[in-house]
């Protein structure tokens, strides 16, 4: 399996995805690269976008165990990650697994219940495992989570901490569509008084959860030239040292962007990263690990305003387009 059936699986996931959530195409692309980078990805936007709608239709083309948890208020950590029960008839203690044992998981509305709830995921979706009672429990591979969450001026949001977000490959910002976008939406309900758009019911699955271990193994295999390797460190060098930025890319940040610039590579059908590549995935793998000054925030200066300014400040690496060098 090669980069060219990374790319015919990611066309034919983008295209079914496109078809149920209109209007949101770097979205969908986003979340298709996360998927086969092996990366959470956090979703945002206002109420009523196809946030949900679209983390549905992801699991409805994927043929693995999927599973929904509603956080709320009064959530609990083990209504998550389970807990440990007695059983009188063997007289031993048991341990039931919460909806977290999964392989798709959608966290929806995570920022809805507070922080110690939401913490719960913080060794599920680093580790890929839960301890609970000094016991270790594996979590299924493939282990995906996609959180989404409403904006944080929302009432009763709670922002997620530091720690939490980083968890997160991408955090992907949810938009309002264009006009003819929001024109096609109102296409696909008008024969019917129901939510769900047609042709929602009619998807077939396009990969299973083996397949998608084999697809991440073959996007591994992109090559990056050392000019584009010095072109990601350079990136989040200057984010450490931009004005409007308290705290920049981390390390960890770093190696993400590559991963993602990889697959990415892949999903456009090159087995080769191009400095594009970084430039289209950088927003998302960077806006929610950059940590602005509070004059900028007052200024009404955001991530993605400061990381265009990045990318445009970067040099681009020479020759670096046209891939390896031919012996």
């Amino acid at each position: 399996m090669g980069i060219d059936r990374v790319h015919e699986v990611s066309r034919r996931l983008v295209a079914s995805l496109s078809s149920i959530v209109r209007g949101q195409d770097a979205a969908v692309r986003d979340l298709v690269i996360a998927l086969l980078s092996g990366g959470h990805v956090l979703l945002e936007g206002p109420p009523g976008l196809g946030k949900t709608l679209l983390v549905r239709t992801l699991a409805s083309l994927v043929r693995a165990e999927f599973r929904r948890i509603q956080f709320t208020p009064d959530l609990m950590p083990a209504d998550v990650t389970g807990t440990t029960i007695f059983r009188p008839q063997t007289g031993e203690f048991e341990f039931q697994r919460g909806p977290l044992f999964t392989q798709l998981l959608l966290a929806d509305e995570i920022n809805r219940t507070p922080p110690k709830t939401q913490a719960a995921l913080l060794e599920a979706m680093q580790e890929r495992q839960v301890t609970l009672d000094g016991h270790t429990h594996a979590l299924p591979e493939p282990f995906l989570v996609v959180a989404t969450q409403n904006p944080i001026e929302y009432e009763g949001t709670y922002p997620l901490p530091e720690a939490q977000l980083d968890r997160f490959l991408m955090k992907v910002v949810v938009g309002y569509p264009d006009g003819a976008a929001e024109r096609e939406i109102l296409d696909a309900h008008a024969a019917r008084l129901e939510l769900t758009p047609r042709g929602a019911e009619d998807l077939t699955p396009v990969i299973d959860a083996e397949e998608i271990r084999e697809l991440r193994d073959a996007a591994s295999k992109t090559f990056v030239e050392e000019s584009v390797l010095d072109y990601i460190a350079a990136i989040c060098r200057a984010s450490r040292e931009h004005r409007s930025i308290s705290l920049g890319a981390s390390s960890r940040a770093m190696v993400l962007l590559l991963f993602a610039a990889k697959v990415g590579a892949a999903v456009e059908g090159r087995d080769f990263v191009r400095p594009d590549d970084v430039k289209s995935v950088a927003p998302a793998v960077l806006r929610h690990r950059l940590i602005l000054r509070p004059e900028s925030e007052v200024e009404g200066v955001g991530p993605d305003h400061v990381i265009r300014d990045l990318l445009q400040s970067v040099a681009l690496p020479r020759g670096a387009d046209d891939g390896p060098e031919q012996p």
